[in-house]
């Protein structure tokens, strides 16, 4: 009868003992996953001074949010660049140069064969000042591809010419941003399907 009483004190205490074990590595467990979550939300969370040095909470955003809006600052700006121009050679170089860092060889490609007949050299001898108007972007998220429609605007010594610009490309995320390409977007297969007259007014020069 003692025998038996011992023998089930002691189950008893295993019991109690493994019940226990369980129930700390249960609330272990627990306390670890709300720690490991309130650690994620606050890394979301950062804090930068303004000019009177008082903290403002900054949130952090899923990137693929705003990307959209991004590939569409991308595209404008390229195109800004490639298609805003003066008389002035440098100006000319430093565009051409701006451009080149949003674009593959295709951006490349298409500035040679402009270069080759003479395009720029025009533009110089005719003192012709260059600009682009974005009319809208369609982008096709799901396949990173866009067409842009545009007007461009020639203003030469003798006449204004109005022409409208049809574009398409691809996009590419880089894994890197830096100051050339703050948003790590490359345009790729880009060409230009539409560049042609809508009105050529001529100057008075009397």
């Amino acid at each position: 009868m003692i025998i038996k009483n011992i023998e089930s004190k002691i189950r008893l205490a295993t019991f109690l003992s493994l019940g226990s074990f369980i129930c700390a590595l249960l609330m272990v467990g627990v306390v670890s996953f709300f720690a490991w979550r309130q650690v994620a939300v606050a890394r979301k969370s950062v804090y930068i001074l303004d000019a009177n040095s008082v903290p403002l909470l900054a949130r952090q955003t899923d990137v693929s949010l705003n990307r959209p809006a991004e590939y569409r600052s991308v595209i404008n700006r390229f195109h800004t660049l490639f298609f805003t121009l003066t008389p002035d050679d440098k100006f000319i170089e430093y565009q051409m140069k701006q451009a080149m860092y949003l674009v593959d060889e295709s951006g490349a490609l298409q500035y040679n064969n402009l270069k080759e007949r003479g395009f720029f050299n025009s533009i110089l001898s005719s003192s012709s000042v260059l600009t682009i108007q974005t009319d809208s972007i369609y982008l096709d998220m799901p396949h990173q591809y866009f067409r842009y429609y545009g007007r461009q605007k020639i203003d030469r010594r003798s006449s204004t010419i109005t022409r409208s610009l049809v574009t398409e490309g691809y996009l590419k995320d880089l894994d890197v941003r830096s100051d050339n390409n703050p948003n790590a977007v490359l345009i790729t297969r880009w060409k230009t399907l539409e560049n042609k007259d809508l009105s050529d007014v001529p100057k008075n020069n009397l």
